[in-house]
């Protein structure tokens, strides 16, 4: 009678192995994600506070009393309205410059078959282990001679002529796809620009998903272009707006102001991140197992 009943004992005492580890799991996950919480919660408890309570000690979480009139005096100070306009109109020019670009070069690198083509290839993966600051001076000059400083385009330009980055890991989302589906479409008589506008475009949409979500937050949080390439105030992008309140300008340092800015110049990211992240995962996953 004790043969059948130790292996019950085993199972149970497997199964609760299984529920402590899983009960320790989502414990230590918690308490991690509410650190990482905190600087979320600390910008929304400052953004809701009056300029006197900001620096008080000991810190106050819960503002007392809450100045909802932060937000209405960020767009007295400066012109957030026109910032958004102009980060939405670099965002959206630089989003579909880059999908075309690279998807169009990534598609060329992965299926057609033209002298030099892997050197080429390597070329460009190389372009990725030079700096920034070793190709500002002379990017900065290139564009100052054509007359473009003081303008969207040194912003906008640059990603219809591709990224390294995104090139690479579209091309291995393309080497992934069967080859069979290509030759169904030159069997009916599709050209290559066809098959990849009709054949892999719409396979591709996780990866492209996750360039759009990649290239949307670099450009949404680029700072140093706008910084540099732009001297009108009409013109200045959300992110050189928010220095506006850090006293690197003409408005004096006011963090609860700043906090006010961040709170909503967040809301785009977090609307983009929610609805591309299933998208988001599916890429890495795919392109991690092709890499």
């Amino acid at each position: 009678m004790s043969a059948p009943i130790r292996p019950t004992v085993r199972r149970a005492s497997r199964r609760q192995t299984q529920s402590l580890a899983k009960i320790v799991s989502i414990a230590i996950l918690t308490i991690g994600a509410i650190i990482i919480m905190v600087p979320f919660f600390w910008m929304i408890s400052t953004a809701l506070k009056q300029q006197r309570n900001v620096y008080l000690y000991p810190p106050q979480w819960i503002p007392n009393p809450i100045a909802w009139e932060n937000f209405r005096r960020v767009w007295e100070v400066v012109p957030f309205l026109q910032f958004t306009k102009n980060t939405a109109f670099i965002v959206v020019l630089v989003m579909i410059g880059t999908l075309f670009s690279c998807s169009f070069s990534a598609y060329g690198f992965a299926r057609l078959r033209a002298p030099g083509r892997d050197i080429i290839f390597l070329a460009i993966l190389a372009t990725m282990m030079l700096p920034g600051a070793v190709t500002l001076v002379p990017t900065y000059i290139g564009f100052s001679k054509l007359g473009w400083t003081n303008s969207f385009l040194p912003l906008i330009v640059p990603a219809w002529f591709g990224s390294p980055f995104y090139i690479f890991m579209l091309r291995q989302f393309y080497l992934s796809i069967p080859a069979e589906l290509e030759e169904s479409g030159r069997v009916d008589g599709a050209s290559n620009f066809r098959i990849w506008w009709d054949l892999m475009l719409p396979l591709t949409k996780p990866a492209l998903a996750t360039v759009a979500v990649f290239t949307f937050f670099a450009t949404y949080n680029d700072f140093f272009g706008p910084l540099i390439y732009l001297n009108d105030r009409s013109k200045q992008t959300i992110a050189v707006g928010l220095s506006y309140f850090t006293g690197s300008n003409t408005v004096g340092p006011q963090m609860h102001l700043l906090m006010a800015m961040t709170l909503m110049a967040t809301i785009p990211s977090l609307i983009v991140f929610i609805f591309a992240q299933r998208y988001f995962v599916q890429s890495i996953v795919t392109t991690g197992l092709k890499g």
